[in-house]
């Protein structure tokens, strides 16, 4: 499995030649660390899957000898260990740039990458090569823009919530929501797995 993970970087190359300049763009340019550790998270996982939509690797994977199983497996345990390996580079640019940072700003950012991942990867197996790289920039953009109403709305009208999460400590907020987004991304893995094994090639 640690060579399906492997194959990812080796097939992405050139792509990772434009990952640090793509970085040092959003660094240039102010975006908040938390939304450059996000992108910067997505950058790899995210374009592995773009590759093999084109390339239809899927019918070449299969192939191999590995189950199906294990080829969901590397793309959700290889998403983590790309997610650490950007997170890290990131924090390198930052620094060298003079950029401040928190372990907040690498939690959320983590978290949200997770998150947008556990939400994502399913859909990877449901809609058509073709569709599907289309879907996720415009579920992406749209997530992006919606999440600052939603949270006024929360805000304003949900004061039960709002009022829960001023009381509650750091600790158990950060708890919660590590709990919460990891049971996401197991619970999408499971799901993608299932899906996985039923398609046809």
């Amino acid at each position: 499995m640690f060579n399906l993970i492997r194959r990812d970087v080796i097939l992405q190359k050139r792509q990772l030649i434009i990952f640090i300049p793509f970085i040092l763009f959003f660094i240039i340019m102010g975006v908040p660390p938390v939304l450059t550790f996000l992108v910067s998270s997505i950058f790899i996982p995210f374009n592995t899957y773009a590759y093999d939509e084109k390339a239809e690797t899927n019918i070449l994977l299969n192939s191999l000898p590995y189950t199906r199983a294990e080829i969901i497996a590397s793309r959700y345990l290889g998403a983590i260990v790309y997610m650490i390996l950007s997170i890290g580079v990131t924090s390198l640019a930052l620094f060298a740039f003079n950029q401040s940072f928190t372990i907040a700003d690498v939690a959320i950012g983590s978290g949200l990458f997770l998150l947008f991942a556990g939400l994502t990867f399913p859909l990877f197996q449901i809609f058509k090569p073709g569709y599907i790289t289309t879907v996720i920039l415009i579920s992406f953009v749209i997530l992006t823009l919606i999440a600052r109403p939603m949270i006024s709305f929360i805000a304003e009208h949900l004061t039960a919530i709002t009022d829960f999460i001023a009381n509650a400590s750091i600790l158990a907020l950060y708890t919660g929501a590590a709990l919460a987004i990891l049971t996401v991304y197991v619970i999408s893995w499971g799901i993608t797995t299932i899906i996985y094994q039923r398609k046809a090639f």
